[in-house]
């Protein structure tokens, strides 16, 4: 007897529905998994069989096909497992047939018939509500995940025993709800605070401006000067992630098997913060089977590179088109695979080899051509595409010893709410976010300038060497500083703040 039953494969973050068709036929016993299966999946013949003895169903003593369709794509993971055994057991008619037609199956088996979580459901059951999929039935393990996705009965189930009840009783069962909301509020964590910042006033509003406007950010400086400890409070005074953003989110790090807590969303925008020695590979992401990498687990939150003249320079180049496009595309040859990658930069290094150059306590004893060396690890059109380029310095004493706390988190982000609120109202119908995603036609609509801010501007362009892209950047910057201010229009003090933040092109 044929039967088909409905599972999915994931395709970066997206979901790929796949009918498993079993068929059950004369032959030498044993069971056949054709349709591209990788060793996980060729592996689940031994699983099913054992897990259907040892579950105390009967195993065909006949020759069993398995077809996973469509045959082109490639499946891996053992998430089939329960699919297949399930397929085995309609086709041998051990199971009521009447559910099959419209519902989804995932799972890890045991060998003794209970069922383990497999990573990516979240994508999944977003793709299979999007498909008309109406229930979806997953390890209990992976509920509560699946179960954020709205439109879709989820059934969670401990073993292989439940799951066929349910197939054969589905009156007996009622699927999970969650509200995505609710999780979403219960998902957030107090950060750190920026009031624990002492001085650095130059530095607090560069963190301020990248924050309402999505800013790219590098922060130049002595050691000790708090450049880390400002950066790790940018993910506090940026918006709360909204339902779908983190869902978005929820999705990438489900299928890099990083989802920390499957019953809730992840409710804070990512802070990651690789390694200077991390290879292009980890930031971008790859493997034969395409994985996100750093940048894509940074999607909606901040990718943080301490020390970044210490990366490789061809490593730093991976990011030039991330930071462009605002995704990621890894070809292979058997398919491209696309990750989201609208994520923030933020960056800190010293200014020299040494670390003391332009420092008012310690001399600096690199030589000209050595501090010339250091930067030129950083390409042009890098730092072209790096908004803010802020100079901080080192703490004077008696700000070190001030009793004194700073601006609090919260009162920040409410100017940081307020600025984003008016840059999407702005771009509603362009479908952007903020205002650093403006194009060409956007910065030209949104940011004039009259005879006294173009004549500011050239100057700075040709003191500073700027391209036009770097340019742009300065546009958008202004156009953010107005917001915070509550300007409509563009103002000279606005275009004038936002070159000071151009400290490297400066330096060179």
């Amino acid at each position: 007897m044929l039967a088909r039953v409905w599972s999915a494969a994931l395709v970066g973050i997206d979901a790929v529905k796949v009918g498993v068709e079993v068929d059950v036929a004369g032959g030498l016993p044993g069971i056949v998994v054709v349709g591209l299966p990788d060793a996980a999946v060729q592996e689940s013949r031994e699983r099913v069989k054992a897990a259907l003895k040892n579950a105390g169903f009967a195993v065909p003593m006949r020759r069993v096909v398995v077809n996973l369709m469509p045959a082109d794509l490639r499946k891996e993971g053992p998430s089939f497992d329960l699919p297949i055994s399930i397929g085995v057991l309609a086709a041998t008619e051990q199971i009521s047939l009447t559910l099959l037609e419209h519902t989804l199956f995932l799972g890890e088996l045991s060998l003794d018939g209970s069922l383990h979580p497999v990573t990516g459901v979240i994508a999944i059951a977003a793709a299979a509500q999007a498909l008309g999929i109406k229930k979806l039935v997953v390890p209990s393990d992976n509920a509560r995940e699946a179960a954020v996705v709205k439109g879709l009965e989820v059934y969670g189930f401990q073993n292989l025993g439940e799951v066929t009840d349910f197939l054969n009783q589905p009156d007996c069962y009622s699927p999970l709800h969650l509200d995505g909301t609710e999780q979403l509020f219960a998902a957030r964590q107090a950060g750190l605070d920026l009031k624990d910042v002492k001085g650095q006033v130059h530095a607090r509003r560069a963190l301020e401006i990248a924050a309402a406007g999505g800013h790219n950010l590098v922060f130049v400086g002595p050691p000790g000067s708090g450049k880390t400890m400002l950066a790790r409070r940018l993910p506090g005074i940026m918006p709360q992630l909204s339902f779908e953003e983190a869902l978005e989110v929820t999705q990438i790090h489900s299928v890099a098997g990083m989802l920390k807590n499957r019953g809730t969303l992840v409710g804070e925008r990512p802070f990651r913060s690789p390694h200077h020695s991390a290879s292009g590979p980890s930031l971008v992401g790859g493997g034969s089977f395409p994985r996100p990498g750093e940048i894509s687990l940074s999607h909606r939150g901040i990718l943080y590179l301490d020390e970044l003249t210490e990366f490789k320079r061809e490593v730093l180049e991976f990011l030039r088109q991330p930071l462009e496009d605002g995704h990621v595309t890894i070809s292979r040859t058997r398919q491209a695979v696309s990750f989201p990658a609208k994520f923030t930069l933020v960056a800190s290094t010293n200014p020299c080899p040494c670390g003391y150059f332009g420092d008012t306590i310690q001399s600096c004893t690199c030589s000209p051509r050595q501090r010339e060396q250091y930067w030129a690890k950083l390409s042009g059109p890098l730092m072209d595409r790096i908004d803010l380029q802020v100079a901080v310095n080192r703490l004077k004493p008696e700000e070190i010893t001030q009793q004194s706390l700073g601006e609090p988190t919260e009162a920040v982000r409410q100017r940081v709410e307020a600025a984003r609120k008016i840059a999407h109202q702005r771009f509603q119908a362009a479908g952007l976010h903020c205002n650093a995603e403006m194009q060409s036609g956007e910065i030209r609509e949104c940011c004039q300038l009259d005879d006294s801010i173009r004549s500011l501007l050239e100057n700075a362009i040709r003191k500073l060497g700027l391209s036009a892209r770097a340019t742009d950047r300065i546009l958008k910057v202004s156009r953010t500083i107005a917001d915070l201010a509550d300007d409509e229009a563009l103002k000279m003090a606005h275009v004038a703040e936002a070159i000071q933040y151009r400290t490297i092109d400066r330096m060179q």
